[in-house]
């Protein structure tokens, strides 16, 4: 079976991500279809080395005989067009925040809880988690299944590809213009994203807490366990590609560090680059175009009675988004009986 997919948002860093991502994986499709705004139509994306596409218009698409969209154009736009692709059979994987806390939609990393695709016929639209979350939720899974983790402490370190092409463009004109001995004034971030850090991502909520704070909170509880307690600090780094993360995690009983590093290098998904010496760690550099999460820095909090503390780093275009579409994808196929609408 092969299947027409559309690439909404295809322009953008992660719609060309996903059309990577779509060729590497020689995902089963008859026609790959690219979409974005009018003022994109006409424009060439590539689709891996198998060929370029011409961009269409999202606003007059018709999508009768689509099997799958991968969308990626913002909560906006997925607003205007997600329902209307559902309603004509398409199933809709979403990668903004516009549905991930709708009851009736599932919320879903393949390797958490692709259980959660059961029902996806009721509504044709599923939810793509946000980025910081999942890297998180990747690594903690095979060690809450063991142990059930009671509570997280976290802090994000987050790169500017996360704010899309004008948070890549900012930290580049910044640096450039500090280096020949000028200014660039902040117009995405709120202060000056070059040699310098931002604690604050998206809009300040009625608490004090960001709204990415918020959601990795929420998102967690409607993923992996509505008991556990989560608290967030989310930062904006001068990093292009790759979020990392410092991760507390107190759990209901003991799990010691050999046994953590022990599952987490049998998990789908992870990788364990944890050595104590020089370099012996996972940074941004090394996960910028890779797959997998890295989990490095396991060791003992002896503050807690069942603590452990690691540092996960993954890289946000991938992982944190395009890649996770595509799995979706993948697994509604092979596991959840999606079928075409037309034989191909």
């Amino acid at each position: 079976m092969s299947y027409k997919v559309a690439v909404v948002g295809a322009t953008g860093n992660v719609g060309r991500e996903i059309l990577k991502i779509l060729s590497e994986r020689r995902f089963p499709a008859s026609e790959v279809v690219a979409l974005a705004s009018r003022k994109s139509v006409g424009k060439e994306v590539s689709y891996g080395e198998v060929a370029i596409l011409k961009v269409q218009s999202l606003d007059d698409y018709d999508f009768a005989d689509t099997d799958i969209v991968l969308s990626s154009a913002g909560s906006n736009v997925s607003k205007a067009f997600a329902h209307r692709a559902a309603a004509a059979g398409a199933v809709v994987i979403d990668n903004t925040s516009l549905f991930r806390m709708e009851p009736e939609i599932p919320l879903v990393i393949p390797e958490v809880n692709a259980s959660a695709l059961k029902d996806f016929r009721k509504t044709n639209i599923i939810a793509n988690p946000n980025c910081s979350t999942m890297q998180m939720l990747v690594a903690l899974k095979p060690l809450h299944d063991v142990a059930k983790i009671k509570r997280i402490v976290v802090s994000t370190y987050q790169s500017v590809s996360g704010a899309g092409k004008e948070g890549m463009d900012e930290l580049f004109d910044q640096t450039k213009a500090l280096f020949m001995n000028s200014t660039k004034e902040p117009e995405k971030f709120t202060k000056r994203i070059a040699f310098n850090v931002i604690p604050h991502i998206d809009v300040f909520m009625d608490d004090g807490s960001t709204k990415e704070e918020w959601k990795m909170v929420n998102e967690t509880k409607k993923i992996l366990d509505p008991n556990i307690s989560v608290t967030a600090t989310c930062v904006r780094v001068p990093v292009f590609v790759g979020h990392s993360e410092s991760v507390n995690v107190e759990f209901e009983s003991a799990l010691s560090v050999d046994e953590a590093r022990e599952l987490l290098a049998d998990a789908d998904g992870v990788v364990v680059y944890d050595e104590p010496r020089n370099g012996g760690y996972c940074t941004p550099i090394e996960c910028a175009g890779e797959d997998g999460v890295y989990v490095s820095r396991l060791r003992a909090d002896p503050t807690v009675k069942h603590g452990l503390n690691m540092w996960i780093v993954s890289d946000n275009l991938r992982k944190g988004a395009a890649l996770n579409a595509v799995q979706i994808a993948e697994e509604l196929i092979h596991n959840f009986s999606l079928a075409p609408k037309k034989a191909h």
